[in-house]
């Protein structure tokens, strides 16, 4: 009930509810830095929550959106999971089908100029389900190089094999991994025993079913969703991989200090340097779980003590999309949360030993987000000049007064944040093209480099609304390293990480990643911006299972696969 008091609080007469004047007001821009380019590359995805006016919880959650390469063809495809009407009396959604599957068909001319071009190939890939998705993880559970997808949901998730064939198999009961009774939106595949095969966590959010429904009055009284703490908090989920797509549960044995809380992102990273992963989970009004790896099949909750669970000034927000990366270039991994409209985006500096201290006003991120209802997020070199930069969607969970009209009135615009080096941010929204000066319902984002042009383009899914597809003009123009890290499975290596050295420079430190964000799954590629730079730097990576390889010099301005034991 705290949560919606804040809510009220805030959306009545403390910070305002609707778009920042600064994106509200921005200027035409002669070549804006990204292109929305969903509908003519044929992504003509729209999502549907279901809603009938009996304002279900779930209906304000989804969706999530996915980047990875189904066909394994070097380029990223889209999946996008789909809703559904949640009460049988309620009539069929408007033939807006179910989860979809695009092919990337990208064409590039001898020239180098791109042609972006999605195909459906839903139908037969065996991804159709009628399950109401909300979001999804994607690695792959049995290593033989093809990627699989976990598709999260309202009353237990499905796994989805890859056959390497163009077609996916439902393996959800036989792998034991089908967060029965659950109801999750966000789920990370990492190695957490190191033992070669990528476990699973899963984030549940509340105890939920449309029997037990509840409607809360909004600000001004009028019917609306209620917050988690109504319905209570689900415990998270730990699954060990047992190999061959198999899994056994491990929560009761593997995480320790677990509590029932409403879990909704996820970003798995080493954040103590041990060369063991960690989990970051962020719950929605209550602590933020911070599961450090004790390097033997367990995990200790270590959020409060490691100043990471609440804010610097020892509040419990609504944490809803979270990621993890090295913002200040020291060589830790620092952490960034999403918050509700009158709390603002949280940022945690990592000193390296896992012990984190609240920047969020310092940087200038705490207070330009204060408008705004952040979702999917992530850190992003937009511009490729070495420094991670970050994006956030949002949209509100009260509806708008005055935008009733709307079929879903939960709109806000996109926020982008440049990276100015020196620990703080510059709110560069009204700089990035039109497609951020659109106000819609934005949840699930995922970031990946779609075309192979060397920046990193952003897939963005909204609620009750298109997909959109925000491709990047400005990043390329500098030099950049891309990086595929594959293991002797011939796997992406999730958890890995990668320092890029060049004379006279300090190391970059990046890892490959699929999870972070808001339900979402990324490009595992690790993309690194060069700046003005044009030597080929040294390259070390640290393999998740502790071995390290040296590469002396790889070529930039291309994508590059360094496999495990290969190195000079």
């Amino acid at each position: 009930m705290g949560v919606w008091a804040a809510v009220v609080t805030a959306a009545c007469g403390g910070a305002p509810s609707g778009p920042a004047p600064q994106a509200a007001s921005a200027p035409a821009v002669a070549a804006p830095w990204f292109t929305e380019e969903a509908a003519s590359a044929g992504l003509s995805f729209v999502h549907t929550n279901g809603a009938s006016g009996r304002l279900f919880y779930p209906e304000i959650l989804p969706p999530g959106v996915a980047l990875f390469d189904a066909d394994g063809d070097g380029d990223l495809d889209v999946f996008l999971p789909q809703g559904q009407p949640l009460a049988a009396a309620d009539p069929p959604p408007s033939a807006r089908g179910g989860a979809r599957l695009y092919r990337n068909d990208l064409q590039v001319a001898p020239d180098g100029r791109r042609t972006l071009r999605f195909t459906d190939i839903t139908a037969g890939s065996g991804l159709d389900g009628p399950a109401y998705g909300l979001g999804v993880a994607a690695g792959d559970v049995d290593n033989d190089g093809h990627v699989d997808l976990y598709v999260t949901g309202f009353d237990g998730s499905r796994l989805y094999r890859n056959t390497g064939r163009g077609t996916f198999t439902d393996i959800t009961a036989a792998s034991g991994a089908g967060n029965a009774g659950g109801f999750a939106v966000s789920a990370a595949f990492v190695d957490i025993d190191r033992d070669g095969w990528l476990d699973l966590y899963v984030a549940n959010n509340v105890s939920y079913r449309t029997t037990n429904a509840t409607v809360c009055p909004g600000p001004a009284g009028a019917p609306d969703y209620c917050p988690p703490q109504i319905y209570g908090g689900l415990p998270d989920r730990l699954y060990r991989n047992l190999g061959r797509g198999r899994f056994r549960d491990v929560t009761a044995t593997a995480l320790t200090g677990l509590k029932a809380r409403p879990g909704l992102g996820v970003s798995t990273a080493d954040f103590d340097g041990d060369g063991w992963m960690d989990i970051v989970v962020a719950n929605d009004g209550e602590p933020d779980f911070l599961w450090l790896n004790q390097r033997d099949g367990t995990l200790r909750e270590a959020g409060l003590a490691a100043g990471l669970a609440l804010t610097g000034e020892g509040k419990a927000e609504a944490s809803m999309g979270v990621d993890a990366g090295d913002f200040d270039n020291d060589g830790d991994e620092d952490v960034v949360v999403t918050e509700l409209t009158g709390q603002g985006t949280n940022l945690f500096v990592n000193d390296g030993a896992a012990q984190f201290r609240d920047v969020s006003a310092a940087s200038g991120i705490g207070g330009r987000s204060l408008a705004y209802t952040g979702w999917g997020t992530a850190w992003f070199d937009y511009d490729n000049d070495g420094w991670l930069d970050l994006l956030a969607v949002n949209g509100t969970i009260i509806a708008q007064e005055g935008r009733r009209d709307r079929a879903f009135p939960y709109d806000q615009q996109k926020v982008l944040f440049r990276n100015l080096t020196d620990g703080r941010f510059e709110a560069v929204t009204a700089h990035a093209g039109p497609a951020f000066a659109l106000s819609e319902s934005g949840r699930g984002a995922a970031f990946g480099d779609i075309d192979n042009d060397g920046d990193v383009d952003v897939l963005v899914g909204n609620n009750s609304g298109p997909v959109h597809l925000l491709v990047n003009r400005i990043g390329s123009a500098r030099h950049w390293l891309g990086l595929r890290l594959v293991g002797r499975e011939g796997r992406d290596m999730p958890g890995a990480r990668v320092a890029i050295e060049r004379p006279g420079e300090p190391t970059r430190w990046r890892r490959a990643r699929a999870d972070g964000s808001y339900g979402s799954a990324n490009d595992p590629r690790v993309h690194v911006g060069l700046g003005g730079a044009d030597v080929a730097p040294r390259v070390r990576v640290r393999w998740p299972d502790g071995v390290e390889e040296s590469w002396p010099s790889v070529a930039i301005d291309r994508w590059t696969t360094l496999t495990q034991g290969s190195a000079p």
